[in-house]
């Protein structure tokens, strides 16, 4: 099977919710010689774009959201160990990415994406995980004011988006703004948003999310 044609069906798999698939078609790419980065990047984000655009638009919903959030899953059980193989050591000083889904919100299948990746790529990693108060992300900043510190929050709904505006403005009261970089990602996410709330930093997919915070990190 050509390489494209396999990333086509693992698309396929996290759009269909095809569990077993996305597992098997996964170990077939390692197989091919194809790296967990190219799997990621060409076959799996793909996928999981089709369904964050989905349901911005109320073509699926829910519980669509939570089986192609298991498909990834299955995917990333293979390609975890495999990334840990390749873990790249930052620089000295890298950083620590907090990472964490929007209050209101408990789709984490980007979360956990570019949580992995943030960590292959050398950054120490605290994960708040999902539905997650700004107040939270504001105390655990708060503790480490002084070190290195990226926030990586994401958000799948517009909804869920708009409390990235107040986590900006409570920074900024609290005199943390200056002391962290703002990265956030999901469906509805723009460079105009980032731009209108004065964070940063987004990106297109987790692999882009790595390159991105590690250079405005520098």
């Amino acid at each position: 099977m050509a390489n494209q044609e396999i990333f086509d069906k693992l698309t396929n798999a996290i759009v269909t919710q095809d569990i077993a698939g996305c597992a098997k078609l996964t170990q077939e790419a390692l197989d091919a010689g194809i790296s967990p980065l190219d799997i990621i990047t060409k076959g799996l984000s793909p996928g999981m774009k089709i369904i964050g655009d989905k349901f911005e638009a109320a073509e699926i919903f829910l519980p669509q959201i939570m089986m192609s959030g298991k498909a990834m899953s299955s995917a990333m059980e293979i390609l975890t160990p495999e990334l840990e193989k390749t873990k790249v050591e930052g620089e000295e000083g890298t950083g620590l990415a907090i990472t964490f889904v929007a209050e209101g919100d408990i789709h984490d299948i980007g979360h956990r994406l570019v949580t992995t990746m943030l960590g292959a790529n050398g950054f120490d990693i605290l994960d708040l995980g999902v539905d997650v108060l700004n107040e939270t992300v504001i105390e655990e900043a708060a503790k480490r004011k002084g070190q290195k510190i990226i926030l990586v929050g994401s958000a799948l709904m517009t909804t869920s988006m708009l409390g990235q505006k107040d986590l900006m403005d409570r920074l900024r009261e609290e005199n943390l703004r200056d002391s962290v970089k703002c990265m956030f990602g999901g469906a509805p996410v723009s460079d105009k948003w980032i731009d209108e709330i004065g964070a940063d930093a987004t990106a297109e997919n987790a692999a882009e999310a790595a390159k991105v915070a590690l250079n405005i990190m520098k």
